[in-house]
């Protein structure tokens, strides 16, 4: 089986280059672009305060990708497992990154704390419904309270 995806817009920000692994990205403000002929598709969008953007970290794949990561690449806490992390060095290049909408104009969403580069092709866009992406039983393992 072969899937193939389309990009449906891209991301516009002033973040040229992979920065360190320290940069908070929790202020970065970035615009998405989406084709034109999907505008429609965004029609009363800006009635949900959060949006999981499904993206492609295309520039972030190194050449053989590892199974074991140091998380956030932080080597005190030891290696996991790739699908045991956020490591954007994936086997597929897919990311997701929730959130929060600020504007919406016509193609243009204007979002704050996606962790793209400018350039980055956008897959997929979905509102955040509480009922649906959060679960009062989910548990982290104890390294992330620590990174």
């Amino acid at each position: 089986m072969n899937v193939q995806m389309k990009p449906i817009g891209t991301v516009i920000n002033a973040i040229t280059q992979k920065p360190e692994q320290t940069f908070k990205w929790e202020d970065v403000v970035s615009e998405i672009h989406l084709k034109p002929e999907l505008a429609e598709g965004l029609t009363r969008i800006e009635e949900f305060s959060h949006l999981n953007i499904i993206w492609s970290p295309h520039q972030s794949q190194p050449e053989g990708m590892a199974l074991l990561v140091y998380p956030r690449g932080q080597t005190e806490f030891g290696k996991v497992g790739v699908f045991a992390s956020r490591s954007p060095f994936r086997p597929n290049p897919i990311a997701k990154t929730l959130v929060r909408l600020l504007e919406h104009k016509g193609n243009v969403l204007k979002v704050k704390g996606l962790d793209a580069i400018n350039g980055t092709l956008v897959l997929d866009i979905k509102p955040f419904i509480t009922d649906y992406d959060s679960d009062k039983e989910a548990t982290v393992a104890p390294w992330i309270k620590k990174t």
